[in-house]
């Protein structure tokens, strides 16, 4: 389709949460069900992968050094260098049945990651915020799948999705205490589920759409304002990347696709770029816990 294309030659069964580092000039993404984190920088477009134990759910750059990512029993540094992964906190330790996926990081540093029943069935999920002292607070309950999260870029909306809801949601945001208030349905889908997403510089939500074979463009005030349709039946998350911020890169997914929808999308698991969205990003914070 036109303005897109692949990016490495990495086939993921479940490609999920890219975050671009201008520090490393480098897209990181993982794969969920291959367990591992993959990192492809575009200056001399080499690749490399860090495979983890157990099921991934997200990553996070972290300030310090390396990267937070969401496994299923807790949130671990990942050393770049050795590969070894530290138990950094577990806010869901009593909650054996669910684990840990999407997560972003807030302008302030703070993790933002959502929960999920490992069966994908039931609302006894729940969002949490994790603070640079490694406290935490558990912020909205009752949740069937979390995912993406994101915010305005004036910092007083933060967006967050359940895919089993079909909803993505917005709530009225303090930047300086992390409290979030208001929530109402930011945007529905009827066809398909909201997956991963982000906020531009514009202060736009582009949604990845899982089963639907497209990202969309919300306006602020939740209205559908572009629709990209993409060869891939499950994309799963979207970032702005490039030095300038200016390029979209999106997720796929093929695991439990059937014969006939990976004919029709042989691309399903690669990632993607949009080279021209028309509009940069917003930089990705780097978490200070």
């Amino acid at each position: 389709m036109a303005g897109i294309r692949c990016v490495t030659s990495i086939v993921a069964e479940l490609g999920e949460g890219p975050v671009w580092s201008p520090r490393d000039n480098a897209l990181y993404w993982i794969d969920v069900y291959a367990p591992a984190v993959h990192r492809w920088q575009p200056d001399d477009d080499q690749v490399r992968s860090w495979p983890v134990s157990g099921l991934i759910g997200s990553l996070a750059v972290r300030a310090s050094g390396g990267l937070l990512v969401s496994l299923v029993h807790g949130i671990h540094a990942l050393d770049l260098e050795t590969g070894a992964v530290t138990l950094v906190v577990d806010p869901e330790a009593d909650h054996p049945q669910n684990r840990y996926n999407d997560a972003t990081v807030d302008p302030s540093g703070r993790l933002w990651v959502g929960s999920m029943r490992l069966d994908e069935a039931g609302t006894d999920a729940s969002l949490y915020v994790i603070h640079s002292d490694r406290s935490w607070e558990r912020k909205v309950f009752d949740v069937g799948l979390s995912n993406g999260i994101g915010f305005s870029p004036d910092q007083t909306v933060m967006y967050y999705t359940d895919s089993l809801a079909r909803e993505i949601w917005a709530f009225d945001f303090d930047a300086e205490s992390a409290a979030i208030s208001n929530r109402r349905v930011f945007a529905a889908d009827a066809h398909c589920s909201p997956d991963g997403l982000t906020v531009d510089a514009e202060g736009y939500v582009w949604s990845a759409k899982w089963n639907g074979w497209r990202v969309v463009r919300y306006a602020p005030d939740g209205r559908v304002d572009r629709v990209v349709e993409l060869p891939v039946q499950c994309p799963t998350s979207v970032a702005f990347g490039g030095a300038g911020l200016d390029q979209l890169y999106i997720t796929s997914a093929r695991r439990g696709l059937k014969a006939s929808a990976l004919e029709r999308g042989p691309l399903a698991g690669r990632l993607l770029v949009l080279d021209e969205p028309g509009v940069t990003g917003q930089a990705e914070a780097e978490a200070q816990v």
